[in-house]
């Protein structure tokens, strides 16, 4: 069984690619960086262009797409070579049109009710977004008791400085962060900068005690 998108690496890193020639390099300096696992946003033009770009030329990246609001986008993402999709929420005819799509997803929740609602429709893994927003680790942990069965990618909000607090929690896999891809160091192709950057974010595995599980 192939192992789960929670499990891959400890950050996901969020990524809003302006130009699509950047694409590449900015992959493999995240995957050298021990960060295979990157979701590329569909805010910008150029989003599924990157995402058939690194599927295509860095095989060592699990490139996904994120901001995945509708139907047609699951259908285009996964055409372009996404091989999991992330949505800040979620409809049931987006739930559906992620779960035919024969790849791994994320649906975003940020209450009790929307967790509950997906685990009555089998999903166990979750995006929780805006999660310093919504309540941040003291609203996850307090899900962790009565809702043990969910697990999380939190996003929003999170750093390098708050992140191991979130790793620690039970239902934390993994968090989503967009702190390793500084706009300057994107500006400047500083490929090397942001290759540091997430080596440093991939070893937060060992500083949170290894419960990136």
């Amino acid at each position: 069984m192939a192992p789960s998108l929670l499990d891959l690496a400890p950050v996901v890193p969020v990524v809003v690619i302006e130009d699509a020639s950047d694409a590449v390099p900015l992959a493999r300096a995240l995957v050298a960086g021990g960060l295979p696992a990157i979701e590329v946003t569909l805010r910008t033009p150029a989003g599924l262009d990157a995402i058939r770009a690194i599927a295509g030329e860095v095989p060592d990246a699990v490139v996904g797409a994120g901001t995945v609001l509708t139907p047609e986008q699951v259908t285009e993402s996964v055409a372009a070579g996404a091989r999991f999709l992330v949505s800040p929420g979620w409809t049931d005819v987006l739930l559906e049109a992620m779960r035919t799509s024969g790849v791994p997803f994320l649906p975003g929740v940020s209450t009790t009710s929307e967790v509950v609602a997906l685990l009555e429709r089998g999903v166990r893994e979750m995006k929780f977004f805006p999660a310093q927003a919504a309540g941040g680790t003291a609203y996850l942990r307090s899900l962790a008791g009565p809702l043990p069965q969910a697990r999380f990618c939190p996003t929003g909000g999170i750093g390098p400085a708050n992140a191991p607090e979130y790793l620690a929690l039970p239902n934390v896999g993994c968090v989503g962060g967009t702190w390793m891809l500084p706009d300057d160091a994107i500006a400047d192709r500083d490929w090397a900068r942001i290759e540091a950057l997430a080596r440093a974010a991939a070893g937060l595995r060992v500083s949170a005690g290894g419960t990136c599980r």
